[in-house]
């Protein structure tokens, strides 16, 4: 026990991010993948973002807790993926102690803050649906803007409470952090601490996030199935449907993949890093096209700035 007291973080001035763990021919085959995940990332969330500004006609609350959520996108895949490719090329895979923990800190704010903006975007479609005729009193510009706001400050504060949590931990004899980035678990696995009382205050924590934000979600959709099954016509049911499943496919997607990959035991770190893998990336890039295919108005206004773009050429 004096042996694990003599180094604690504070001697740690560097971790090593192991990544995957296959044949070094297989890297450049990774880092091109990686590099076009990206690269569609910054095309569908950019692209997304600049049709929400440019057409008057998604001037609207739904539109802009869209935007807001391709910026989130946009922000929480650049914290991974640039550093994912270099190590790709490094020898050393190397990450600073506060790299790490600056990764660590952007990474939990933006995917918690991404949690509780659909939550807020469950709540504006329950009551567009439920409460049409009070839709644009009650989603006004400036509860929207709070909505967003508190987002933030919630993804905020449980980043701080995280990160403060993870680096105050000992690291007493490896750096190596089995993962491609700064996560918690993983770093929980290299720390020589009593992990009993963080264990506990991370659960906690996390029922905090996520419970709050899966409840709104929930009941909203629950108001929102019964008040459809009461239209009468079939096109009215089609089309009040039409305005929530992009946002359900959004959810579906990224409460899916954290669920796996937390659900993962941490004897398959593998498969824990191919789960990290669909909720940093993937979900990033899939997230413009559901929204894209599945929305009429976003399709029509990508249409508009295609045939703009046809007449200039």
């Amino acid at each position: 026990m004096g042996d694990k007291g003599t180094s604690n973080h504070t001697d740690v001035t560097d971790f090593i991010l192991i990544g995957f763990k296959v044949r070094p021919e297989l890297h450049v085959l990774l880092f091109l993948l990686f590099l076009f995940v990206y690269a569609m990332i910054l095309i569908g969330n950019v692209g997304m973002m600049a049709i929400i500004m440019t057409d008057p006609r998604l001037n609207t609350p739904m539109y802009f807790f869209l935007g807001n959520l391709s910026f989130i996108d946009l922000f929480y895949s650049t914290v991974i993926a640039p550093k994912a490719m270099i190590n790709f090329w490094s020898e050393s895979k190397s990450i600073s102690f506060a790299g790490c923990m600056t990764q660590l800190f952007l990474f939990a704010l933006f995917i918690v803050t991404e949690g509780f903006l659909l939550a807020a975007m469950a709540y504006d479609r329950f009551i567009a649906i439920c409460n049409p005729l009070l839709y644009s009193v009650q989603m006004s510009t400036r509860l929207c803007t709070q909505l967003v706001a508190g987002s933030y400050f919630c993804g905020c504060i449980t980043s701080v409470l995280q990160t403060s949590m993870t680096f105050t931990l000992s690291f007493c004899s490896s750096r190596a952090i089995d993962h491609f980035y700064c996560d918690t678990r993983p770093i929980q696995r290299i720390s020589c601490s009593d992990l009993f009382i963080y264990k506990v205050t991370s659960f906690l924590l996390s029922g905090i996030i996520i419970l709050p934000t899966v409840i709104v979600i929930v009941v909203s959709y629950m108001y929102i199935v019964s008040t459809v099954l009461k239209i009468h016509s079939t096109e009215g049911r089609k089309k009040a449907f039409s305005t929530c499943s992009s946002h359900l496919g959004v959810v579906s997607v990224l409460y899916g993949a954290v669920c796996f990959m937390y659900l993962t035991p941490d004897s398959f770190p593998e498969l824990s890093k191919v789960a990290s893998l669909c909720y940093t990336l993937v979900t990033p890039m899939l997230n413009p096209l559901i929204y894209s295919l599945r929305n009429k108005d976003v399709k029509e206004a990508l249409k508009k700035v295609l045939e703009k773009k046809n007449i200039v050429l």
